[in-house]
């Protein structure tokens, strides 16, 4: 198999998909863009979210929306050392893609893991959890969280207890 056809079978999913493939479809053939300055951060202590998190300051970098042509969004999240998600699923899971820093992530019955740069997390469907940054160090992760039908990503739960996020 060529390098090309290789490439091509990573980003379809594994199939491979030809350029006349999905121009017969009716899929557009053309690239969209979206510049930075299109997508401003949020800090999330200053925003409606803040309710979804605590232990410090938590910002939120864009970089796409789910649509109707893509079944999930993507963004940078970073954590301030000490800060974290409440508790929450997503009905249609989510990956973390650990950028840099260090972090902590947890499932409901499981114990605090500790994540790194390089580190990936899949959380499935329904799947109570929560993630942040450690005490002394910040965290930035990439998700990639799925929507359901409802166009739902979310479920937002109950804070983290300082003793869940401390793990004594």
């Amino acid at each position: 198999m060529t390098t090309n056809k290789l490439f091509a079978l990573l980003l379809t999913g594994g199939a491979l998909i030809t350029g006349n493939a999905f121009a017969a479809a009716g899929a557009a053939v053309e690239q969209t863009f979206s510049t930075a300055e299109m997508r401003p951060s949020l800090t999330i202590n200053k925003s409606p979210l803040k309710q979804y998190f605590s232990g410090g300051e938590v910002r939120l970098d864009p970089v796409y929306p789910a649509s109707d042509a893509k079944t999930h969004s993507g963004a940078y999240v970073t954590f301030e050392p000490g800060a974290r998600t409440n508790w929450h699923t997503h009905p249609a899971g989510q990956h973390i893609i650990v950028i840099s820093g260090v972090g902590y992530t947890q499932t409901w019955q499981g114990e605090r893991r500790t994540i790194k740069a390089g580190d990936v997390v899949w959380c499935p469907i329904g799947v109570k959890h929560w993630h942040g940054a450690t005490e002394q160090h910040a965290m930035t992760h990439l998700v990639i969280t799925g929507v359901d039908d409802q166009g739902k990503n979310v479920e937002w739960l109950e804070p983290v207890t300082d003793k869940q996020y401390t793990g004594k």
